[in-house]
């Protein structure tokens, strides 16, 4: 099954367990927009090479549509469309006014220079420039994509337009209109809700175990903040392979190696595989690399007391209904990985405004966001008997019908 096809599966299954007749919800069940562009980029050694990116705008009932870039060479339209819907769910369950959208183009960075990469950014806003727009759809970074891209992307955009419109596009450097908090702002939104969680299941900090899948951006980063928090880190992967100190991870000196080396491999400690560090004995998962990695042939081995979700999509819904059969908390992505997008709606606020935070008073403002999140979900958990994953949904739902049916577009 497809990400998009297990995106509608969890719609559907959360608006069972909600009350939700299905014919609410057809306006969500495909998205308002769909870009497909070709488009070519000269190469360094002069030749032409033509690239396929996507653009999808799921749904805009309740603001611009708001998503990320990808660039990697398994981007196709599918994915895309899951992400966009997952975006547009995520927007709603966390209060803010945002319709949902996300892109991509089929690239492997890795084999391109960095001149390369920048002609391939600025070549897909040239292909998309008139559908964006800080009231429109503002891109953001995302998996291979960073600051830099966004600077790439926003330049050409105003070359284009002649105008200074920073809030096109978030996910910036700071010297060009970027949110102080935003690098980490993802991990930092799931330590917010893990907090709360935490205090619920009984969960001591200075007791608890975590291991993490992943150690990207939004991997690397929870685990440097848990580490802080008095959590002991017991295990930690790349695409590479995996590291499990049963004595907990120097997480500092684990970043640092993986900076330096650009693997984990060397780090020190027993080395695992990622689908062994799924099933280790530890009191916290999070699932921070792909998507369908919790499946039904795995979920049953699953020890761990809690789960959160930083990546996309890491959870197909069979394993779902295993997690829950076997008591197992799991805190969805459409909320535990929300603080990105909320400190890139911030990002926007600020550019609009032409007004600047502090980086405090951003991380006040983003534990807000996320604290109220955790609580109307968890309200909807107590009432309705649900899993967090169907009452995010349902919460979402409900907030993006109301919005449809106040514009009659429902």
């Amino acid at each position: 099954m497809d990400s998009f096809s297990n995106a509608m599966t969890q719609l559907e299954t959360a608006a069972k367990a909600g009350g939700i007749p299905p014919e609410e919800l057809s306006f969500l069940r495909e998205p308002k927009r769909t870009i497909e562009v070709n488009y070519p980029v000269r190469m360094d050694d002069g030749k032409i090479k033509h690239f396929k990116g996507y653009r999808i705008q799921y749904n805009d009932v309740r603001g611009p549509a708001k998503g990320g870039i990808r660039f990697h060479p398994k981007v196709d339209l599918a994915e895309v469309k899951a992400l966009s819907f997952w975006m547009t769910i995520k927007n709603a369950v966390i209060g803010i006014p945002y319709g949902g959208g996300k892109g991509g183009v089929a690239i492997n960075p890795k084999q391109h220079s960095r001149a390369e990469l920048e002609r391939v950014s600025r070549g897909f806003i040239k292909a998309i420039h008139e559908l964006i727009g800080p009231t429109k759809d503002i891109p953001a970074p995302d998996v291979y994509t960073d600051q830099q891209v966004m600077a790439w992307m926003l330049d050409e955009y105003e070359a284009i337009t002649g105008e200074h419109l920073p809030g096109t596009i978030t996910g910036k450097p700071i010297s060009l209109g970027g949110s102080q908090g935003r690098a980490y702002s993802t991990a930092m939104g799931g330590a917010y809700v893990l907090k709360e969680a935490a205090e619920l299941l009984d969960i001591d900090p200075l007791k608890a175990t975590v291991a993490v899948q992943g150690f990207g951006n939004a991997g690397m980063h929870m685990a440097r903040i848990l580490s802080r928090w008095g959590y002991k880190v017991i295990a930690i992967s790349d695409s590479t392979t995996g590291i499990y100190q049963e004595k907990g991870i120097d997480i500092e000196r684990a970043a640092k190696h993986k900076q330096e080396k650009g693997t984990l491999r060397g780090l020190g400690g027993k080395e695992i595989t990622n689908e062994e560090l799924l099933t280790l004995k530890a009191d916290i998962l999070i699932p921070a690399a792909l998507e369908n990695q919790i499946t039904k042939t795995n979920a049953k081995d699953i020890k761990a007391t809690a789960i959160v979700e930083l990546a996309n999509g890491p959870t197909t819904p069979e394993a779902d209904a295993i997690l829950a059969r076997n008591g197992i908390t799991l805190i969805p992505d459409v909320l535990a990985n929300a603080g990105g997008v909320a400190v890139s709606y911030f990002e926007w606020v600020q550019n609009n405004q032409g007004y600047y935070w502090e980086e405090q008073e951003v991380l006040d403002k983003l534990e807000q966001v996320m604290t109220r999140g955790f609580k109307d979900v968890h309200a909807l958990v107590k009432e309705l008997d649900v899993t967090y994953r169907e009452a995010a949904y349902i919460l979402a739902a409900r907030r993006l019908m109301d919005a449809a049916a106040a514009r009659g577009a429902r």
